[in-house]
């Protein structure tokens, strides 16, 4: 794994947003495997502080705590897509 793919690893579990199935198909790393990453590139605190999150109500990491008005989740940062080609 690159730098740049671990770093938007990082960034996409951080999103509340964000679901781990997005992560997995995108990466192909399942849920255990993330947060074992996030315990092993966060410092401690911020590690206990992103899963108090992620297992709280605030948190919409997993599709099925997510309503039915949220069907995707479309960060900023992405790039727009048109005519098969990236803008």
């Amino acid at each position: 794994m690159t730098a740049v793919e671990l770093d938007r690893i990082i960034e996409m579990a951080w999103e509340d947003h964000t679901p781990f199935e997005a992560i997995k198909s995108q990466f192909g790393i399942s849920e255990a495997q993330v947060i074992r990453l996030m315990r092993n590139e966060l410092r401690e605190s911020s590690f206990k502080m992103w899963r108090k999150r992620v297992n709280s109500g605030v948190s919409q990491k997993h599709s099925k705590k997510r309503g039915f008005a949220i069907s995707r989740f479309k960060s900023p940062r992405q790039k727009n897509i048109s005519q098969n080609k990236i803008s």
